[in-house]
């Protein structure tokens, strides 16, 4: 995984979960806490509530992103910048400040006048952004969206049958699309990549951002630092069936989970908070060996193995590059077809009587179903499981 240096602030798996805390410049955000017209009040808050608390990076929007409000222009963006900048210049704490646009030119203007990161919504839509941004040496946020400036985050508006193939386009999963987006029009050196959580659409479920929260390992495979903004998100809150106000419990326990399964940049209002539960998520994450040569990759399922090995273009590999092991009670006379199917399939064992445990890999597994007896119950079960959570 590349490792990000942020204006000496290092971002990825060699260093602790780093706390985005958020202020914004803009009337128009539904979060009113962060919100201010006045820039010694903003400049005190971000003080008091964001580095005091713990926040490394301050995120200033300078308008809400939500889908249901006008697009700014480039030039009423940067009529606001001298807000945003006169906050920042009168905040006495340390940290990183980005800038949340979608246009080049106001990030090229944010960066020569105090800003040291950007964070682009639009994904490289201004195909002058990724420039922009090496020429500041500048590292950027880039979020899953389509080529489209006032779309932010709609996956779902892309022709993905003409820029992938027809076949590509009825298969591919959201999560599926959303990659491709990221992947789409390629990366500075300095690029954090960002899943887009959130109602970016009206096509968007809340099923949508949950199956991305479950397969957020996989977003590792670009081999690039992830942001996640999930903070009282409404794909959590109605899990727990609580309001924004009271969806700080469900947002908590989100964050160590997604830092966990690989998230480095957390962006919250609830700073303090948030940053206790990312260290509990870096603490408690999978150990695996990294030396400057060799990187044990975080793989548990066959869809996270396919995303690494299709960067090698042998993503044929993927049911080889996971092992299950299930337990067995009560096999009866299944026990003896299932023992000497086992050893007719290489790769596969069965240990153990009361309870057994089989083990092997997705596609072995398959072999062994095959060399059972049609109709076993047993074989069904295993199937199934292994169909479920070898994906």
């Amino acid at each position: 995984m590349q490792n990000v240096d942020a204006a000496g602030l290092g971002i990825g798996d060699d260093h602790p979960p780093r706390i985005m805390g958020v202020l914004n410049v803009s009337r128009e955000s539904p979060y009113d806490p962060s919100v201010f017209d006045d820039t010694g009040e903003a400049a005190a808050y971000v003080d008091r509530e964001l580095i005091a608390e713990g926040a490394e990076i301050v995120d200033v929007g300078l308008e809400s992103a939500n889908k249901r409000l006008d697009v700014l222009s480039a030039q009423e963006e940067l009529d606001r910048l001298d807000r945003a900048v006169e906050s920042i210049e009168s905040v006495s704490g340390d940290a990183v400040f980005s800038i949340e646009t979608r246009y080049a030119e106001v990030a090229d203007e944010a960066l020569s006048r105090g800003f040291e990161m950007v964070n682009d919504v639009c994904g490289f839509a201004d195909p002058a952004m990724p420039e922009v941004c090496e020429a500041h040496d500048a590292a950027v946020v880039k979020m899953a969206s389509p080529p489209n400036l006032e779309r932010p985050g709609a996956v779902d508006d892309v022709d993905w049958a003409a820029r992938r193939s027809p076949e590509w386009a009825r298969e591919a999963s959201y999560v599926d699309r959303l990659y491709e987006a990221l992947v789409r029009n390629g990366f500075t050196e300095k690029t954090i990549v960002d899943p887009a959580f959130g109602g970016w659409s009206e096509e968007k479920t809340l099923r949508d951002d949950r199956e991305t929260f479950r397969r957020l390992r996989e977003f590792r495979a670009i081999d690039r630092p992830i942001l996640v903004s999930i903070n009282r998100k409404n794909f959590l809150r109605t899990l727990a069936e609580r309001s924004t106000e009271e969806a700080l419990p469900v947002s908590l326990a989100a964050t160590a989970m997604a830092v966990e399964r690989g998230a480095h940049v957390i962006r919250t209002h609830d700073v303090a908070q948030t940053r206790d539960a990312a260290l509990i998520g870096r603490e408690f994450g999978r150990e695996r060996v990294r030396t400057p040569s060799v990187e044990e990759l975080d793989v548990t399922t066959t869809r996270e193995a396919a995303r690494h090995l299709s960067t090698v273009g042998a993503d044929e590999f993927a049911r080889e590059g996971v092992t299950r092991l299930y337990r067995l009670a009560d096999l009866g006379e299944d026990y003896g077809a299932l023992s000497a199917a086992a050893t007719e399939v290489p790769g596969v064992h069965l240990v153990g009587d009361e309870p057994a445990i089989l083990l092997g890999t997705p596609g072995r597994l398959e072999e062994l179903k095959r060399t059972m007896p049609p109709g076993s119950d047993l074989v069904s079960a295993i199937n199934s499981k292994n169909h479920h959570v070898g994906q």
